[in-house]
């Protein structure tokens, strides 16, 4: 029990930094940031360029899934492509130049390259897909909504404060839910665990694996170690791949945050994304 209530007390103090200090940064930065141009250039670049933007904005974006949460309501305030912004939201967690470095050194660089491959691959054609799918209309109206016209200095410390609680006032209590959640599971279904039941190579453990590493709550960086392991211990590489994915593309504090701005609609079909996302994947390391 103490160790789920350190948990609980860790993650929050976690989330809670990375979330005020993303999105304060976000806010004092806004007026610098042409949203109307880049509204504009994406509403009118092949769908190429569009996927390309926001791939890049991933890999110059290193977080956690959670704390992508406040660029992606700040990216939907302020008009930009919902595709767009799906894509962001998918690719950010799971494509980082760091952690893709320690991946190549842990699991060789041919996994390293495809792993960002079917990344990229799934992230665009996930984005394109819920767009054409209509679920743009399962954001809710706090997200819809404009940003009010700013004025005067661009550079604003009090406006970027009081931008900041409006969203914390929303948010906070989703990330409180979220970080209990996350504690408890992450108590009661310890790394080693996975270690010792997912080994082996049966079909069936991606899609397992693809479940358990949702509410596992691990970082990309922890779980690629955690995949070297479970690999040299005898795993096969496709539910250790599904396991990675699913674990950094999705979190329980991060479904939990994001039913504060999505519908239930579009937060489900985040996670079946996800997990089919984490299970596909998983199949063609797999089978390759």
């Amino acid at each position: 029990m103490t160790g789920i209530i350190q948990n609980f007390i860790n993650i929050t103090i976690e989330l809670t930094l990375l979330y005020v200090g993303i999105s304060l940064a976000i806010n004092l930065f806004q007026g610098f940031i042409p949203y109307h141009k880049l509204e504009q250039l994406l509403n009118h670049a092949p769908p190429f360029i569009q996927a390309t933007t926001a791939i890049a904005f991933a890999f110059v974006t290193p977080f956690c899934s959670c704390s992508t949460i406040p660029i992606v309501a700040n990216l939907l305030r302020n008009k930009i492509k919902f595709s767009i912004v799906m894509i962001f939201l998918f690719a950010s967690p799971v494509l980082d130049l760091t952690i893709l470095t320690l991946m190549t050194y842990l699991l060789g660089w041919q996994v390293s390259l495809f792993y960002t491959f079917i990344t990229i691959s799934f992230s665009v054609l996930i984005g394109y897909l819920l767009s054409a799918l209509g679920f743009e209309k399962q954001l809710k109206n706090v997200i819809v909504e404009s940003l009010p016209s700013q004025t005067g200095n661009r550079f604003s410390i009090r406006r970027a404060l009081d931008e900041t609680v409006d969203l914390m006032k929303i948010v906070y209590p989703f990330l409180i839910i979220g970080a209990g959640i996350g504690a408890v599971i992450h108590g009661v279904v310890p790394s080693d665990w996975v270690t010792t039941y997912m080994g082996g190579e049966n079909w069936w453990l991606v899609p397992i694996a693809s479940i358990i590493g949702i509410p596992l709550y691990i970082r990309l960086s922890t779980m690629i170690p955690i995949s070297q392991i479970m690999v040299a211990q005898g795993m096969a590489l496709g539910p250790a791949m599904a396991l990675m994915i699913s674990s950094a593309g999705a979190s329980l504090p991060e479904m939990t945050m994001l039913n504060s701005i999505f519908k239930k609609k579009l937060v489900f079909a985040f996670v079946v994304s996800v997990l089919l996302m984490a299970s596909l994947s998983g199949f063609l390391f797999y089978f390759i």
